[in-house]
This record gives structure tokens, sequence and C-alpha cells, in this order.
């Protein structure tokens, strides 16, 4: 049980610690936001819990293919909010697209057998 608090408390403070670098620097914010660290933590979490390296692998090949449509959202929701939209509509539309996005990309990587 301690390790699953561990776990928890060690994901939540970097989001907490990402969110609170960009109030003082959106740049500062956005670079450590994009360094791939829910990724990273993703890796060794389940390298420690599991000790396989194909299991580890696997997972890191699917976020591969798995960023590309996600950077829809950074794509779609300064334009939405560009064009003077609120916020939460900007987010939710931008969500939306993203999703049909990864559903596109699940349906392409099957298709061809990735």
């Amino acid at each position: 049980m301690i390790y699953y608090f561990v776990k928890l408390t060690i994901t939540t403070l970097l989001i907490v610690i990402i969110s609170e670098m960009a109030k003082r620097s959106s740049f500062m914010g956005a670079l450590f936001a994009s360094i791939p660290l829910v990724s990273v933590l993703a890796m060794l979490w389940l390298y420690i819990d599991t000790k396989d390296i194909n299991k580890v692998t696997e997972l890191s090949i699917n976020i591969f293919w798995l960023v590309l449509p996600s950077l829809v959202l950074f794509l779609a929701l300064p334009v939405f909010l560009k064009l003077g939209l609120n916020f939460y509509f900007s987010l939710g539309i931008s969500i939306g697209l993203t999703a049909l996005c990864y559903w596109l990309m699940v349906m392409a990587l099957n298709h061809y057998g990735i």
C-alpha cells in the first residue's frame, strides 16, 4: 500500500509543480510539461512492478504512435482561443478533435497491423 501512495504522490507532485511553474512562466511550464514525465514514470512503474522489458518496450512504442494524435490538442486549442471562443468550449472542442484523431490513429494502426 505504501508503494502505491509513493507512486501517487510523486506523479501528483509533478503535475502540481508544473502547473505552478506555468503561473510564473508559461515557457518554463511548457518546457517541463513537454518532457514526457508521465510516460517515463509509467515505464518506470511498469518495470518496477513487472521487471518485464517486453512490456516496457511495447508501452514505449505505443506511446510514440499515440503522441502524434495528441498534438492536435495543442494546435486546435490556441486557434479556437484566438477566434475568441470561450476557454471551456475551446478546450472541449479541442479534446473532442483529439479523441477523433486518437480513434483514427488506432484504426490506422490496426489496419497496418502495428
